[in-house]
């Protein structure tokens, strides 16, 4: 309940949030947080460690109905991927800019394993440090865990592919989070998702015989 009341407000803050802020915002006494956690540095650390955990958007995979059509599906898993790309880098950045995450010590990880101090790369690839990235085994298994979500989503019309669901996953996050990721010249307007998902299922060549 704390951690979810700070999230909005680091995210507009950073580390210039004041627990009193944050209490009033849970609906709670400011000594109960420091029943908590040990201090505010602690609380930032955790609402880190909520920002990039695939916990959350893993549930927001799990409620997509398998019933819907595979296009719709995968239109609403780009819209929850988004959503938690961009809760990320707005937590982490603003946590970045605001100088909570630079020339921190030698610390815990995150709760998926993500290295968040100063330079951090998070399991999904947004770089929050000048220097080495998390171990390479948690990016794998948030990755993993991620893709395995997206073969749960497309497993029903496995015999519509010619590639297994687990390629098809991968590609469809490929995609998702380069388009994400890498600003394009303005004068590229990116994919839009639902231009991505028919990429994915249909290519970008016409049908044979149709018009251009």
């Amino acid at each position: 309940m704390i951690v979810a009341a700070a999230l909005p407000l680091v995210a507009e803050y950073g580390a210039a949030v004041t627990t009193g802020q944050i209490a009033r915002a849970a609906g709670i006494g400011e000594a109960t947080i420091f029943r908590a956690f040990k201090d505010k540095d602690e609380l930032l650390d955790a609402c880190v460690a909520e920002a990039v955990g695939t916990d959350h958007v893993l549930r927001e995979l799990a409620s997509i109905s398998l019933d819907e059509p595979l296009a719709d599906r995968l239109a609403e898993a780009a819209e929850a991927l988004r959503a938690h790309m961009e809760r990320m880098g707005t937590v982490v950045g603003a946590l970045h800019a605001s100088g909570h995450l630079r020339g921190r010590g030698p610390g815990p990880d995150t709760q998926d394993g993500a290295d968040t101090r100063d330079g951090a790369d998070t399991q999904d690839g947004a770089d929050t440090r000048d220097g080495a990235g998390p171990p390479p085994d948690s990016r794998t298994r948030s990755f993993s865990a991620l893709r395995n979500a997206v073969v749960e989503l497309i497993e029903p019309d496995r015999a519509a592919f010619r590639l297994s669901p687990e390629k098809v996953a991968t590609a469809f996050l490929g995609m998702l989070f380069t388009r994400l990721q890498t600003p394009l010249p303005q004068a590229e307007a990116p994919l839009t998702p639902g231009e991505l998902i028919s990429v994915l299922l249909h290519g970008t060549l016409n049908a044979p015989g149709s018009a251009p």
